[in-house]
């Protein structure tokens, strides 16, 4: 008789200590969100001059004050520009095997280093990368004198989702969105089931909002092996995309992991950038 008491005490012990734990994550997601999506690295390891390209290491003030680190790499016959966008982790300087694929492909490049990360000044944020993609963007069209429908905005992971941004406000001539996703809420909930990540999201990402938006070719890249951002994300962007009707949408199909697909795909990924780039590009 007296075993019933003692254990729905410690029923009650245990619903407290899932509550309590439940509360706590949800109130750590909410507070530190920053520090579980964005990953910063300060050191610059290697330059394009690694890979033997010319580059101008340029530096770029931003509307708020903040001075970004970015790189030129001009290609002698350019066909197009390409403004890099790329992820949440790392810099600028580990991106040299895409650098290195896009100036085979013809293509000048100017890859930025949101605030925060190589050696821009500043705290890495949503409006903050929107701001800093905004800078690189005003560079090319005001000091390099490259036009809109000669500049394609290239965005990987995080990136994705800022090129998506800057491609609504200033339409180019392509975008392509690489290993992105829809919203950081869905992440959140992909990645935490049990939380109502929509409610805790404070930082958004929200490019399932925007892609019907965008009046511009695009082309989404993902691999059904990525291991940290769904490929269903993409191609829910991909079909949301298909409701703007007056520019072709494609999709691409790789393998491999979330950071090196691009890599181990190899001559498909790059033979499906240059349709792309060939198709848009009206040289």
């Amino acid at each position: 008789m007296r075993l019933k008491p003692i254990i729905q005490r410690a029923f009650k012990a245990i619903i407290f200590i899932i509550i309590s734990t439940w509360i706590l994550l949800a109130i750590f997601i909410y507070f530190f969100q920053p520090k579980l999506i964005f990953f910063p690295h300060n050191e610059i390891e290697a330059t394009p001059a690694l890979i033997s390209l010319q580059y101008e290491d340029i530096a770029l003030t931003t509307i708020d004050g903040e001075v970004l680190s970015a790189w030129w790499i001009p290609h002698p016959e350019a066909r197009a520009t390409i403004l890099f966008l790329h992820g949440n982790a790392g810099n600028i300087s580990h991106r040299l095997d895409s650098i290195n694929i896009f100036h085979q492909l013809g293509m000048s490049v100017l890859i930025i280093d949101y605030r925060g990360y190589g050696k821009s000044t500043g705290k890495p944020s949503e409006q903050g990368t929107y701001i800093d993609a905004e800078t690189g963007w005003n560079y090319l069209i005001n000091e390099k004198n490259i036009q809109s429908n000669d500049i394609i905005i290239f965005g990987r992971s995080l990136g994705g989702a800022v090129a998506t941004w800057l491609a609504e406000k200033h339409p180019p001539s392509g975008l392509i969105v690489e290993s992105s996703f829809t919203s950081v809420a869905d992440v959140g909930k992909h990645y935490y089931p049990y939380l109502p990540t929509s409610l805790l999201a404070r930082i958004k990402y929200s490019s399932i909002d925007r892609i019907a938006k965008i009046k511009t070719p695009t082309l989404f890249i993902h691999s059904k092996n990525d291991e940290v951002i769904p490929y269903t994300y993409s191609k829910q962007l991909f079909n949301e995309a298909l409701k703007e009707t007056t520019t072709a949408k494609s999709f691409l199909d790789i393998s491999g992991s979330h950071n090196n697909g691009f890599l181990l795909t190899g001559k498909q990924y790059i033979d499906g950038l240059n349709g792309f780039i060939t198709d848009i590009v009206h040289k």
